[in-house]
């Protein structure tokens, strides 16, 4: 039977025990994060009509692997899933091991889709492409990973980010059509192809964010 809440023990059980890790992370991946994630997702499974329970652990464990390398974090928060055994009281092995893929499934570079709606709903639950959002959460990473940059090596930092993820020739996928990810993406990309524009913004955030 399909529901548009995610049953109370489990909830119980992510808050409690998966969520409060998310506070070890940087200001991008942290607690609002994996929050604002969880909302996307249980939105999106509602829409699609995919498994609540599914998609709300999928997302709570989607970014767990960021306590180790970050460029395998995808990978890694797979197994922290499928091998955590707390999960078997409310999913099959089968229904792990999609959500376990789905997980892997999610990082943004990606060059294939997804291998099941649950890879898609968290891969585009993932994607705030809000421009603020996306101006901000850079700057952020910015600031905690490269504290020895001035303003300037930040600006060239963040634009090369921009470029490579998300203009045009980026590698950044979106797997479902008709999002409002789609609209945000565009003016994200009106803000890249206009530096002028997009210094801005920049400076705007980033004064708020080194002030923080």
């Amino acid at each position: 039977m399909i529901t548009n809440n995610p049953s109370l023990d489990l909830v119980e059980f992510i808050e409690t025990q998966i969520l409060p890790r998310y506070a070890d992370f940087d200001k991008a991946h942290n607690l609002s994060h994996v929050n604002k994630v969880i909302r996307s997702s249980l939105a999106l499974a509602v829409q699609q009509g995919a498994d609540v329970n599914m998609a709300y652990a999928i997302a709570a464990y989607h970014d767990l692997g960021l306590s180790g390398p970050r460029a395998i974090h995808h990978l890694t928060s797979g197994k922290i899933l499928i091998g955590d055994a707390r999960l078997k009281r409310w999913f099959s092995p089968a229904q792990l091991q999609v959500m376990k893929e789905a997980v892997e499934d999610h990082r943004a570079s990606a060059s294939r889709a997804p291998r099941s709606i649950y890879g898609k709903i968290v891969a585009e639950a993932d994607r705030d492409i809000t421009p603020e959002t996306v101006i901000r959460r850079t700057i952020q990473f910015g600031l905690a990973n490269y504290p020895d940059l001035d303003v300037e090596g930040h600006w060239r930092r963040f634009m090369d980010h921009m470029a490579e993820k998300y203009s045009v020739n980026g590698y950044i996928r979106l797997w479902l059509q008709g999002s409002e990810n789609e609209r945000n993406l565009s003016m994200l990309r009106s803000l890249i192809a206009e530096p002028t524009r997009m210094r801005k913004e920049f400076d705007r955030i980033f004064v708020e964010e080194s002030a923080g």
